[in-house]
């Protein structure tokens, strides 16, 4: 493994093989920290920024359904120092270098800080007593695998937290998203032309979606430089859904979600429904299939689809994926 980035075409062609082998590494770590007694008691609070936090989302759901009081909050969004607290704070950082998530941790004793890093050494790293290394995988500007990685990092320690067990699932996962690429690619490219002349797009998701909305708002931003939105399908049904058009609307889930988008289709709109549900058939929506996996797993599946989409989109409309627009010197520290 290697330190820097790669071109956002070279991370994802060795996506498949990178992810299987960091799921194999970070598996046998969280049972060493469970082993440990580093995964006992309150739930934790896992603190971010970007796309970070967008990774949080789908692990937060899964503890939450094991009855597991765990949250994710936006590392810049709160006074330090970080309120007193049983709970674990656990720092996510594909860098290790996020200002915002650092401070946090710094506010903090250090025996409640836990870090979820791809870089180490790192300040993040460094400033934390329990750590799950990604393993300092070589990722695109625009991430790719280093999002899918801390995805499972994170699901993994989600799975174990407390006395869980580690889904069997996972040691497939490198396998199954492999299948899923081959199987996604060509219908996934040939949907690109919808946002030849978008001038918006909307990322919805049911509720462990909601970081695969998030994030692929992201990816909508930084690589095709359209404005983007993602946010929870209810919360997009409580009137966001109104200023509808002039757009795309792409939405992941299998319940009230196949109601929103045929609502959306039937009033002219395009809409792509990434489910794991058949989808009846009407003009203006164009379904997606995959798999239906727990919610962690499916998440990594779920950005699989953004990440083809945006290239192609991109593509497109002429926008060098490699360049980004703004630099800023204050949300890293050295």
């Amino acid at each position: 493994m290697s330190h820097g980035h790669l071109a956002y075409t070279a991370a994802r062609a060795t996506q498949a093989e990178e992810l299987e082998a960091a799921v194999a590494r970070l598996t046998a770590s969280v049972s060493d920290l469970a082993a440990a007694g580093g995964l006992r008691g309150p739930g934790p609070v896992f603190v971010a920024i970007g796309a970070s936090l967008a990774a949080a989302c789908a692990p937060v759901w899964e503890l939450r359904a094991r009855g597991v009081h765990a949250w994710r909050l936006g590392a810049g969004d709160h006074p330090l120092p970080f309120p007193a607290s049983s709970h674990p704070i656990v720092g996510v950082s594909q860098s290790g270098r996020s200002a915002e998530t650092l401070a946090v941790l710094e506010s903090v004793p250090r025996e409640r800080r836990f870090a979820v890093v791809n870089m180490v050494p790192s300040p993040i790293a460094d400033a934390s007593e329990g750590l799950l290394h990604l393993g300092s995988i070589a990722d695109s500007y625009a991430s790719t695998i280093g999002y899918t990685a801390t995805v499972a990092a994170l699901g993994l320690l989600a799975d174990a937290w407390d006395g869980g067990t580690v889904d069997p699932g996972w040691a497939e996962l490198g396998s199954v998203f492999a299948t899923a690429e081959k199987e996604l690619d060509e219908p996934v490219r040939a949907l690109a032309p919808l946002f030849a002349e978008a001038t918006s797009a909307d990322f919805v998701g049911a509720g462990p979606a909601v970081g695969s909305a998030e994030e692929s708002a992201l990816l909508f931003r930084e690589v095709a430089r359209i404005p983007s939105t993602g946010m929870s399908t209810r919360q997009y049904l409580h009137g966001a859904m109104e200023s509808a058009g002039g757009g795309v609307h792409v939405i992941f889930g299998d319940a009230r979600e196949h109601a929103a988008a045929a609502a959306l289709a039937d009033a002219g709109h395009p809409v792509i429904l990434v489910t794991a549900q058949p989808v009846d058939p009407r003009p203006h929506l164009h379904p997606l299939r995959v798999p239906a996996l727990p919610a962690s797993q499916r998440a990594v599946i779920e950005i699989l689809v953004t990440q083809i989409l945006v290239a192609a989109v991109a593509e497109l409309r002429g926008v060098d994926i490699e360049e980004f627009v703004f630099h800023n010197a204050d949300t890293k520290v050295p």
